[in-house]
């Protein structure tokens, strides 16, 4: 009989399996990201969806390529058209097949008058958001960017950030993030 392959682990379970590999628990992780013991519960039970820069930051706490967490199942995102899902906003990856890069470009669509349900998140690199429909603030550290459509803003991700769509339809951006 022939074996069944086996199901693609989702982003919570990898996480946890590589936590658990380093003998770390919840407490060590939080210290070394930064992110409070419950919002990483959450992410390993698949309660929330992380933001991409979130994941960039735990496999750093992990010691582990980022693309190990931000990858799937290769053929499932393909036919799925890789489009994930948080509270306020979704994303796309447009570069599936960049696993091993430093560089991923996201399609994100920011729901109307919808921001970021989390503090704000900083994580090693740099982004590059292009506006292409819609209004949104960026606030990076202390300073804040309102940006119309056309518009772009390129900034040290390694400082707290935050996005929000101040429009009362979709937004969508474009953002590339670098991860040396």
């Amino acid at each position: 009989m022939a074996k069944k392959p086996a199901k693609a682990l989702n982003v919570g379970d990898k996480i946890r399996q590589m936590r658990e590999k380093l003998k770390l628990d919840f407490d060590q992780l939080a210290e070394k990201t930064g992110y409070q013991v419950e919002y990483l519960k959450e992410i390993e039970a698949g309660t929330v969806v992380p933001p991409v820069g979130t994941l960039i930051q735990v496999s750093r706490a992990l010691a582990v390529d980022s693309s190990s967490l931000l990858s799937e199942d290769r053929k499932a995102e393909r036919r799925k058209n890789y489009l994930k899902r948080t509270k306020a906003y979704s994303y796309k990856s447009l570069t599936p097949d960049a696993q091993d890069k430093h560089l991923w470009a996201y399609m994100v669509t920011l729901d109307p008058e919808k921001d970021h349900e989390m503090v704000a998140y900083k994580h090693e690199g740099e982004e590059f958001m292009f506006v292409l429909d819609g209004h949104v603030e960026v606030k990076v550290g202390e300073d804040i960017h309102e940006l119309k459509k056309g518009t772009n803003l390129h900034f040290d991700s390694g400082k707290a950030h935050h996005l929000r769509n101040l429009s009362r339809k979709t937004s969508k951006l474009l953002v590339v993030v670098f991860t040396p």
